[in-house]
């Protein structure tokens, strides 16, 4: 659906040259919602403005649909363009104008008929929920409802794919997750492939089927959503995936523990699936000669599937300690032993992931 091939983007500024996008190679395959993630400067808005070429690549290919949009005349990239809207952090929507006329521009600079452009706004007003502000002016509208009036602007051309340029970070979290939710109906019911660059972690974990990671203008990481939260390969993308699965002691927990007289080790489980709902801790307390302090919790969705953790204390003697463990290993879950206050994970006592996620 959309491929990036060798792609590089350069700026020059006087006699310095910017690499933007370095070597980037990646496939959004039709019906994807794929996110792109990385920090201010990584290159996610340059990538997402080369699929429809508002920024043209210094050299690679950006294929949509099979064509080669660098190759293309003018007029044959116009009438490409037409299947792929925009939508924009900051609305890009014109104040002076109303709903229905900001909508309907797509299609007015198309010289579509008046009949058929009041029936496809009609419609997809419709669709966002913005039927009853049809008239109104955008400045008369909340941050959520412009956006919705920008994504139904860029549905009304009836594209089969919808870029998203940080969508949602100019909205409040309860709004951002109603824009989130009508993204994913726009997936569902459309069928349109979506590609969506953020910062935001949260976004990715709720509608994003597969993500790629960005640094310094390289993609250096990419998978299925499920895949880079349950085992993140680089630094960056364990740091994101750790500003929503938080799984370090609180350091508050921490001095409490360095208090105490009891002396145990710290193991950190990892829960996927159907082993989220497991009663391993009051399993352990009861099989074995071990107290379990429960030191810190959380867990998430996923894809529908939950994901968590669980870091405990298992106070005892140590052959007592060690039944525990291997009980908790034969239960398909992940554990590892905590050896540091900063959260540090060991090799000792470590189980197969491959079982916990496919067991």
């Amino acid at each position: 659906m959309i491929e990036f091939k060798h792609t590089t983007k350069e700026f020059k500024s006087g006699n310095n040259t910017v690499r933007a996008l370095y070597d980037v190679n990646l496939m959004i395959n039709k019906g994807d919602i794929f996110g792109v993630i990385g920090f201010s400067g990584a290159g996610k808005s340059t990538l997402i403005r080369t699929v429809n070429l508002l920024e043209y690549p210094t050299s690679g290919e950006v294929i949509v649909d099979g064509k080669n949009l660098v190759n293309l005349s003018k007029k044959k990239l116009r009438e490409e363009k037409k299947n792929i809207g925009m939508i924009f952090q900051h609305f890009n929507l014109l104040n002076s104008k109303t709903v229905f006329d900001n909508v309907a521009m797509p299609l007015s600079l198309d010289r579509i008929k008046r009949k058929e452009i009041e029936k496809r706004v009609n419609e997809v007003l419709q669709f966002v929920g913005l039927e009853d502000k049809v008239h109104s002016y955008i400045d008369q509208l909340s941050g959520g409802q412009k956006q919705r009036v920008g994504i139904a602007r860029a549905l009304v051309t009836q594209p089969s794919i919808l870029l998203c340029d940080e969508a949602t970070s100019a909205l409040d979290p309860q709004t951002t997750k109603s824009i989130l939710e009508l993204l994913k109906r726009i997936n569902e019911e459309y069928k349109i492939t979506i590609l969506i660059i953020t910062h935001e972690m949260e976004v990715i974990r709720d509608i994003c089927n597969r993500v790629a990671v960005m640094q310094n203008g390289e993609v250096i990481e990419t998978g299925d959503v499920f895949e880079i939260f349950s085992k993140p390969k680089t630094e960056t993308a364990k740091n994101f995936v750790k500003s929503v699965v938080h799984d370090e002691i609180p350091d508050s927990v921490y001095e409490q523990l360095q208090k105490s007289e009891y002396s145990g080790r710290m193991y950190k489980l990892d829960f996927i699936g159907v082993n989220a709902g497991q009663p391993i801790v009051s399993q352990v307390a009861k099989r074995f000669d071990v107290d379990v302090n429960v030191l810190f919790g959380t867990i998430t969705e996923l894809q529908n599937t939950p994901f968590g953790n669980l870091i405990v204390e298992l106070i005892g003697e140590e052959v007592e300690i060690a039944r525990a463990f291997e009980y908790i290993k034969s239960k398909n879950i992940k554990v590892q032993e905590v050896t540091t206050h900063e959260g540090e994970l060991t090799d000792h006592h470590r189980c197969d992931l491959g079982n916990v996620i496919h067991g």
